[in-house]
């Protein structure tokens, strides 16, 4: 596969490349560029961290380690030997990080170096986070957070501030258009298709996977938006998951809420909203949400599209309703009152996959539940809604006895599993408390997982 793009400024054309290799193995093996370092190689600890953009758009952090040299095609790059000016004046959050001995083993700095910087350049100020996917183990975060927050009124130094000229001819296999991606993809209805890699790179890099045709979409732009009208809200299939929490959080900000503990920045940066539906995860922790929210799947094979209920397109445990050919080309879901409140339990609270995900929207009117409409990941083989549950509510007056039976109900929506993030009745317990959990909150009463109350 031909690639070109920019590495610290100077053009770069790969031809013939593997589409499989890692950015982080090409930059160390290939350019001898040590500085990015491996650590996890699955996305979790940083390490690896570097910055890309469109030659126009924002710097987004990612982490080469699970970053394909195919999502370079058409971008610029920066690693942390490309931080500082060109005549070697640091940064200023270099500056910043020596000032407040930011570093000690220096292992995890790079990676820190080059999250901060991507920071800066948006002039984004939540550094705890745009820093939760970055770990260190010698200084801790406060120095290092300290020397972000001093960094953060300095300018942005010119050579990362000014847009960059580039041209990349098209490649089959990197369509930019859904059209394109249609043609292709109904031509090699086999292939792999990688939108941000953040579940296909552990394929490459954990299960050495050996995928012989792929294809990339994060230059399928006519598939990245967020549409909100006033009957609809309705997201394209490659926008990055960090577009879509700003995007929702005037009208939905449980659900971006939510989103902002999808993996570290590094992880929302590159990871799609479609990719998270498409693979079909039972711990994914969109389809919930959407769900709730009453969702439809928009699906297309060629020049025929068809859409179907999101619920309906999770069969079973790794089967979707999706022929060979076809791909997800986006999601919509009704305009409506935020009655949405989303739950994730996890072990951590920043950057971990969800032991029970369960999203909430139910209809009171006139002290009546007249609509409910609840979902779970992590119950079962599929993301999927309680039935049974919603039943016990609707047509119910809204109170705590009626809560209380809705949540014996759940014990015949679901059967979950026992496993290493969590045991079948601890799920059950967990998801019941959930449910009780939304109707406290609807009486006006704090349930902040992150406050202590005495």
């Amino acid at each position: 596969m031909d690639i070109t793009f920019l590495l610290n400024g100077e053009t770069v054309a790969l031809r013939d490349a593997n589409p499989t290799t890692t950015v982080l193995d090409w930059l160390r093996e290939t350019r001898g560029l040590k500085g990015t370092k491996e650590g996890c190689n699955e996305g979790d600890c940083g390490a690896c961290t570097v910055m890309t953009r469109q030659p126009s758009g924002p710097w987004a952090a990612q982490n080469a380690c699970i970053l394909l040299l195919p999502h370079l095609h058409g971008r610029e790059l920066r690693t942390v030997e490309g931080v500082s000016a060109p005549d070697g004046t640091l940064h200023p959050v270099q500056a910043a990080m020596v000032a407040h001995h930011g570093s000690q083993c220096g292992f995890c700095t790079p990676g820190f170096i080059t999250s901060m910087a991507a920071a800066h350049a948006n002039g984004a100020q939540d550094f705890n986070d745009k820093l939760a996917g970055n770990l260190c183990r010698c200084t801790g975060y406060a120095p290092i957070v300290r020397a972000a927050e001093a960094a953060a009124k300095e300018p942005v130094p010119a050579h990362l501030a000014a847009p960059a000229s580039l041209t990349a001819a098209p490649q089959p296999e990197i369509p930019e258009s859904a059209d394109a991606l249609a043609t292709w993809y109904a031509a090699h209805p086999q292939a792999t298709l990688i939108a941000g890699a953040t579940d296909v790179g552990l394929w490459v890099t954990k299960k050495l996977a050996d995928l012989s045709e792929v294809a990339f979409l994060h230059r399928v732009t006519d598939l990245d938006y967020v549409e909100i009208t006033q009957s609809e809200v309705r997201i394209g299939a490659t926008t990055p998951i960090a577009t879509l929490r700003a995007a929702i959080a005037p009208y939905h900000p449980s659900l971006a809420e939510l989103l902002r503990r999808y993996g570290s920045e590094q992880v929302r940066q590159a990871a799609t909203l479609g990719g998270n539906i498409a693979n079909g995860s039972p711990i994914g922790d969109s389809p919930p949400a959407l769900i709730a929210l009453g969702a439809t799947l928009h699906l297309r094979h060629g020049e025929a599209r068809r859409s179907l209920p999101l619920e309906d397109f999770f069969i079973d445990y790794g089967k979707q309703d999706r022929a060979p050919g076809e791909f997800v080309e986006a999601v919509s879901f009704p305009r409506q009152p935020d009655r949405l409140r989303c739950y994730k339990l996890s072990k951590r609270f920043d950057q971990d996959i969800s032991a029970v995900c369960g999203c909430f929207c139910i209809t009171v009117e006139d002290a009546t539940v007249t609509a409910a409409r609840i979902a779970f990941g992590g119950m079962a083989g599929t993301p999927k809604r309680a039935a049974a549950t919603e039943a016990a509510l609707t047509g119910q007056p809204w109170e705590e006895a009626t809560v209380t039976r809705a949540m014996a109900a759940l014990a015949t929506d679901f059967q979950p599993l026992t496993d290493m993030r969590a045991s079948a009745a601890y799920r059950m317990e967990a998801a019941q408390n959930m449910l009780h959990r939304y109707f406290l909150e609807s009486q006006g009463i704090a349930t902040s997982v992150l406050e202590v109350q005495p």
